[in-house]
This record gives C-alpha cells, structure tokens and sequence, in this order.
C-alpha cells in the first residue's frame, strides 16, 4: 500500500497513509465486484469483444490481456459488460467471458444461429 499512496503523492502532491489507501482499495473493490457481478439486460443486438495488452506492475512489470465486451442494447445505448484480466490472451478466457455474461442473463439477438454458440465453437 505505501507504494501506491508514494505514487498518488507524486502525481497529486497529496500524502495518504497506507492504511487510508486500503480503505480506498476496499471500496473501489467492492464497487468493482458489485459490477461484475450485476445482472445484465436480456437482449443485446450486438456484441464487441477484444482484449489490449497493456503493462501491469506486480512483482515485475509485464504486458497482460485486459479483454472486454461491450454491448449494444436494442435501444443503441452501449454498455461494458464485463472485463477481465490475465496473463495473455487465451480461447479459454474468453469462453468463461462468455459463459459469465450467459449466467448474468445476457440473450444475443441473431436469426440465424446464436453469436454466443458460433463464437464458443471457433474460439474452443
């Protein structure tokens, strides 16, 4: 934690204790799971999905897949449904990405055959 309150005192000149800072880190966690964990609309007409790499410092920094899905709901608003990260970009993952979105409610609109299906069966 005193590593994150030295950042945030060099970005913004303002000192905060490490124990302030997991304060802060638990709220923001329970924020984040509360939105991972939403229910989501049935009925979305499209559905965006892609994974960036960016750089992540743990105990050394490397480059790690941030993937996330965004949808278009039937009133053409968009919305994040779901975001993840992990070591690199996998098949695996985005399956659990999707089976994650199915169990929160999430139906794919398409006349043909269902996104969800197509997309499990060329990403597995």
């Amino acid at each position: 934690m005193s590593e994150i309150a030295d950042l945030i005192e060099k970005m913004y000149g303002h000192h905060y204790t490490p124990q302030t800072i997991y304060n802060m880190s638990k709220i923001i966690y329970e924020d984040v799971s509360a939105f991972k964990d939403r229910k989501l609309d049935s009925r979305y007409s499209v559905i965006f999905m892609d994974a960036t790499h960016i750089s992540l410092k743990r105990q050394t920094v490397s480059k790690e897949a941030v993937y996330i899905v965004i949808g278009i709901r039937l009133d053409g608003t968009k919305e994040v449904l779901g975001f993840t990260i992990a070591p690199t970009e996998s098949a695996f993952v985005w399956k659990e990405s999707l089976q994650d979105l199915k169990d929160r409610g999430k139906e794919i609109v398409n006349t043909r055959k269902s996104l969800e299906n197509q997309l499990i069966n060329v990403l597995v």
